[in-house]
């Protein structure tokens, strides 16, 4: 599952693997928006995907009214309007939980993370953040968990709450420093300590 792609529609075919024949005209528009997103040719995008959007509602389809959403954040997260960015993750995130999904969950909840940072609504970006730290966790996935430890620093640092960070990355190190990586840990108590020391 690509950054882009909540599910391929590509990949839902009948069980023997045939396709259904010739692409529908929904499904056209929704690939066009996406190809017109990788082009950076975002006005163009959001039409095509606003369009195909409006087609998945009608049909009833819910795969595509979350990726279509899905699409249209990313083009607004793009534009830097993050309030629409927000909308549009919020409404594939909600489709996505009730599916059960809990890979695409997790990669609306990062750009839904992105849109309240670029609204500067910290609090909620942390919120989030912690969120996907329980997924990581359910997964037994400590990388997934660092990584996001470490935007929730970045976070902090963003908001001016310096103190914040420096304790993130003190659990950061300690960690690696269960997973003997004592070189990597050295690194974020290193960080830590700049922090304070810049204060």
């Amino acid at each position: 599952m690509s950054n882009n792609n909540l599910q391929s529609l590509d990949s839902i075919v009948p069980l023997n693997g045939q396709s259904n024949g010739p692409k529908d005209e929904i499904t056209k528009e929704y690939e066009e928006g996406k190809s017109l997103l990788d082009r950076q040719e975002y006005s163009l995008a959001a039409v095509a995907l606003h369009n195909a959007l409006i087609g998945y509602e009608e049909k009833g389809d819910d795969a595509g009214v979350a990726n279509a959403s899905n699409q249209l954040g990313h083009v607004c997260l793009a534009r830097q309007e993050f309030a629409s960015a927000l909308k549009h993750y919020e409404r594939a995130l909600n489709i996505c939980e009730k599916a059960g999904d809990r890979m695409s969950i997790v990669a609306v909840m990062k750009k839904i993370v992105a849109a309240q940072r670029g609204l500067k609504q910290y609090d909620k970006a942390i919120d989030t953040c912690f969120a996907l730290i329980d997924h990581y966790q359910d997964n037994r996935d400590p990388q997934g968990s660092v990584t996001t430890l470490e935007e929730i620093a970045e976070i902090y640092i963003g908001a001016g709450q310096r103190e914040k960070a420096a304790d993130t990355y003190r659990t950061i190190a300690a960690i690696h420093k269960n997973f003997r990586h004592d070189n990597i840990a050295a690194g974020y108590l290193q960080k830590a300590a700049e922090l304070i020391a810049a204060e």
